[in-house]
């Protein structure tokens, strides 16, 4: 097993006033050539965005694009007609493929919107863009590593153009949890959410993340209660 632990205060930081965000990965002006990605996984945002404010008309294409509301309403509007709020408890996720526009604006005048953006290196360029929302509710079952995200669209939880896999989960101080490898060929991020946990010997405090590989299985103890996201993407493109 191989890891590499990036601590939440190593993360890369903007402040625009409206938006503060926190890059676990070369993002914008942050840039570190030792923190490029994991595999396919290029970016994991952590943003704030003020209430009535948020990320007007841009493009994007060849990338997918993975958006999980930790708190607060996020607006969205693209150029295929989708409009609509994503809250807690669910997901998005666009695959920019020949080129999509869109926007994403905080959709509370007041609340602040909290959430992860997560961009994810497809293995097919030029697809037809498409647009996916699903809540989680029914799908999350405590103290385990619920499937949000998969390579398959009978699977559970949305779909991408990659053979990847995510889980989330709200976990119990005490548990302790084995995670199998769908691919033992991909490599698995581990971002907290909040919380702490045990990997590998590794403690893990909130929105700390560590990339592992080079193993088909990871097992988590929980030190504190947590929610932990979990994603197993290929390491090599």
């Amino acid at each position: 097993m191989k890891t590499i632990y990036h601590a939440a205060d190593s993360r890369g930081h903007a402040d625009h006033g409206w938006l503060k965000s926190k890059h676990t990965f070369s993002f914008a002006n942050y840039y570190n050539p030792e923190r490029m990605g994991f595999g396919a996984l290029r970016v994991i945002n952590d943003d704030f965005v003020i209430g009535g404010q948020g990320f007007g008309k841009h493009p994007h294409r060849d990338m997918e694009i993975i958006s999980i509301p930790l708190s607060g309403k996020l607006r969205h509007g693209d150029d295929m007609g989708n409009q609509g709020i994503i809250e807690a408890g669910e997901i998005q996720v666009m695959s920019a493929g020949t080129g999509i526009t869109h926007s994403e604006m905080n959709g509370d005048a007041k609340e602040a919107v909290k959430f992860l953006q997560i961009w994810l290196i497809p293995n097919k360029m030029s697809v037809k863009p498409r647009y996916q929302q699903l809540r989680l509710a029914d799908m999350m079952q405590p103290n385990e590593f619920n499937q949000v995200l998969s390579p398959n669209p009978d699977d559970a939880g949305v779909w991408i153009h990659q053979n990847a896999w995510f889980s989330l989960g709200d976990f119990d101080q005490g548990v302790s949890k084995t995670y199998q490898l769908n691919d033992a060929n991909n490599g698995v991020y581990v971002f907290v959410i909040k919380g702490q946990v045990d990997i590998n010997g590794q403690t893990l405090n909130t929105r700390d993340g560590l990339g592992i590989q080079d193993t088909e299985e990871i097992t988590m103890n929980v030190a504190k209660d947590a929610r932990v996201l979990l994603m197993e993407v290929p390491m090599h493109l």
